[in-house]
């Protein structure tokens, strides 16, 4: 019951990660959305994520794992209702921030149930690229779905995912977890002490890159395919069954890779396969020729968020929570800055897309130069 519930809390965050760039080319035809609003509503999820998962923590360590879970799967299902009855801008943006801070809260709670949960023959970096595969399922069937199933009707989509996330906590509250440690382990002298860790501040810093970019696909590649003179249906298909399927494909095929190869090692490999698979998806008109730049670029990146975060905590296991915290919501900061950035430098032309997005491998190779000094 342990495995399953953490299964589905990742499959969930999943769904709702590829949520906004599926949804955002029929929000911004039926509301006359310019790239700028769209940059503004991926900063307002943003936001979200790093309130959810900065606050999630302290109340996870005294109430105990399985009110965070129902309380952000709640605020998922809520926000995703939002969305489906949404009559404008003012309306999508506000549903985002609370998509967000539901989904922070879950990622945060997740891995806290992910870490009690011990696999035989795997390290602690495998179990969670392994259940991390799940997130991939989800990002994979979010666009696959809106395009084959749901004919790009955002509604029916995010009543689905509603639906999804409402069953999940029913299971949640169901299932057997952890009682409460009692001690609140985000406090202010150990982020002041782990501030000052160089370490930690590299880690953080390499969250806050990766998240940037792996988040511009998700929220952009839709669009700039389309604006490339690629089909819709296409474009989605592409997020889906590209780079969705490619970070679900490269978690699985990583597990027992990390099992001889150190963690620092898949990150370094990882982060320069991004810079070249991100720039190479940004140069082409093919269909089939993206597909497999996206593909590849969705392997690369596959291992990279669970396997940071297992290094973070087998880095600083007294404070694993704390220490976490703090590197995640660096994370979640990189999505507020590059969507809002993306955005700008597109302007009112979706054809300027392609520009704007060169800060994906920009911020890769700025990975690999921080995998260098870890």
């Amino acid at each position: 019951m342990l495995i399953l519930a953490a299964v589905l809390a990742i499959f969930v965050y999943g769904l709702i990660a590829a949520m906004l760039g599926t949804i955002l080319p029929d929000l911004s035809k039926r509301f006359s959305l310019s790239p700028k609003q769209n940059g503004n509503i991926a900063m307002a999820q943003g936001i979200g994520l790093m309130l959810g998962s900065f606050f999630i923590g302290p109340l996870v360590d005294t109430q105990g794992k399985k009110l965070g879970l129902l309380l952000a799967l709640g605020l998922i299902a809520l926000a995703l209702l939002g969305l489906r009855s949404a009559v404008g801008y003012t309306i999508i943006a506000g549903s985002m921030l609370i998509l967000g801070i539901g989904g922070g809260s879950l990622v945060t709670a997740a891995f806290a149930l992910a870490g009690d949960i011990k696999i035989e023959s795997l390290s602690t970096a495998g179990v969670f690229n392994l259940l991390n595969l799940f997130f991939g399922l989800g990002g994979l069937l979010t666009p696959l779905l809106a395009a084959r199933v749901f004919n790009n009707n955002s509604g029916r989509l995010t009543v689905f995912a509603a639906a999804l996330a409402l069953i999940t906590l029913v299971i949640h509250s169901m299932t057997p977890m952890a009682a409460p440690s009692g001690q609140v382990s985000f406090q202010v002298s150990q982020v002041s002490e782990l501030l000052g860790n160089p370490a930690l501040l590299l880690l953080a810093a390499f969250l806050f890159l990766y998240v940037a970019a792996e988040v511009g696909v998700w929220n952009w590649l839709a669009r700039h395919l389309i604006a490339q003179g690629v089909p819709e249906k296409n474009a989605i298909t592409i997020l889906s069954l590209g780079f969705a399927l490619g970070i679900l494909l490269g978690r699985v095929a990583v597990a027992p890779v990390l099992s001889s190869v150190s963690p620092e090692r898949v990150l370094t490999g990882a982060a320069v396969l991004m810079a070249l698979t991100t720039y190479a998806m940004l140069q082409t008109r093919s269909p089939n020729v993206a597909w497999a730049a996206v593909f590849l670029a969705g392997i690369a990146m596959a291992p990279v968020f669970p396997t940071t975060l297992a290094v973070v905590g087998g880095k600083f296991p007294a404070m694993a929570a704390t220490a976490t915290g703090i590197a995640t919501t660096a994370g979640w900061f990189g999505l507020v800055v590059s969507s809002p950035i993306i955005g700008s430098v597109a302007g009112e032309d979706p054809t300027r897309l392609k520009t704007a997005l060169l800060l994906l491998p920009a911020f890769s190779v700025l990975m690999v130069v921080i995998s260098v000094m870890l």
